[in-house]
């Protein structure tokens, strides 16, 4: 979804306008709005034999809604602490030239400081990834998103994320079989 958000944002529309003010804000997108945007998307022919997404549904209502259009087979929750959540988050660079994305604290590091390592540009953190977005986000989440996940109940896969990527990874791959 955030891929989705990022194309809108960009497209410079007024419904990408929209997405911009209530992310930078820390809030989540409507679900009307961001259920439409997936909607057209998994209309797509190469989402015809099945499709993972990422970061929706994230309220109750989001969860009625696509129930309505496809049968949700998993839900995987990746489980990390609050703290840990902002550390990684508050972390995360992007390189406004050549599109790169860094971590300070995980994988992939730049190599020097606060340049990217493919053109030499600064660094920028988004307004998302900010201490007081992020806390927002996670407040938002402990409200609205922990309902999605008692609604589906047997469906759901929890894994561990605060282990080595590749473990969760492979956690993740298993409880998608």
């Amino acid at each position: 979804m955030g891929d989705l958000f990022r194309l809108a944002i960009e497209s410079e529309t007024k419904l990408g306008k929209e997405v911009k003010e209530v992310i930078n804000k820390g809030g989540l997108v409507p679900d009307e709005m961001t259920f439409n945007l997936l909607k057209e998307r998994i209309s797509n022919s190469d989402c015809a034999d099945g499709f993972i997404l990422d970061g929706y549904p994230r309220t109750l209502r989001q969860a009625k809604m696509l129930d309505e259009q496809i049968e949700v087979d998993k839900l995987i929750v990746i489980d990390i602490s609050d703290e840990e959540a902002v550390k990684r988050l508050a972390s995360r660079r992007h390189c406004l030239s050549c599109g790169a994305i860094y971590n300070l604290y995980t994988s992939p590091k730049p190599k020097e400081g606060e340049q990217c390592d493919q053109c030499d540009k600064k660094l920028h953190q988004r307004d998302d990834d900010k201490e007081e977005a992020i806390r927002a986000r996670l407040a938002t989440y402990h409200h609205e998103t922990e309902e999605v996940i008692k609604h589906y109940g047997e469906k759901v896969s929890q894994v561990n994320g605060e282990q080595e990527i590749e473990k969760v990874a492979e956690d993740v791959a298993k409880a998608l079989d």
